[in-house]
């Protein structure tokens, strides 16, 4: 059995100032990128059945653009280790999946997504904004994820080298 992870890392930020980290809002290029890849998402079949995001203001937007974009219905868990813990807690959110779920997305943060990428595939990627990682992993059971080196790259698409 092949389940797949898909990591999309948040499209770009605005750097307003004096603003707290978490609540920094996407930029008009972040929030159409988003959108593109959510377009995109759907037009290459890849559309999940769960979606976790972090719960910082930049990636909960590009949620919600991806959400609409591809035409996403089912459940959007805003997960908040997804904003201030490290890679090990992307891998247990995954890893804590419904066995029901074949393919989900997780909505993160750099450098984690790319550190993560690496420790399931050992592929070292550049993950910039609104970047989309596909990873095929050949486990019965989202709970077999916390082994290093369980997936392949599948693909790294960039939403600025979409059309």
């Amino acid at each position: 059995m092949t389940r797949t992870l898909l990591l999309l890392r948040h499209g770009k930020s605005d750097w307003g100032q004096g603003m707290d980290d978490h609540e920094r809002p996407l930029s008009k290029r972040g929030k159409r990128d988003a959108w593109r890849m959510g377009e995109e998402i759907r037009a290459r079949g890849l559309l999940p059945e769960m979606i976790l995001s972090s719960t910082a203001r930049r990636a909960r937007s590009t949620t919600r653009r991806v959400v609409e974009a591809s035409g996403y219905g089912g459940e959007v868990i805003y997960e908040p280790s997804l904003y201030a813990a490290g890679m090990m807690a992307y891998v247990e959110a995954a890893a804590n999946l419904s066995d029901s779920v074949q393919t989900a997305l997780i909505v993160g943060h750099n450098p984690i997504l790319e550190d993560l990428v690496r420790w399931l595939t050992g592929r070292e990627v550049t993950l910039p904004t609104a970047a989309l990682a596909c990873i095929p992993l050949p486990i019965q059971s989202w709970g077999d994820l916390r082994q290093e080196g369980s997936g392949t790259l599948g693909m790294v698409l960039a939403a600025d080298e979409l059309g």
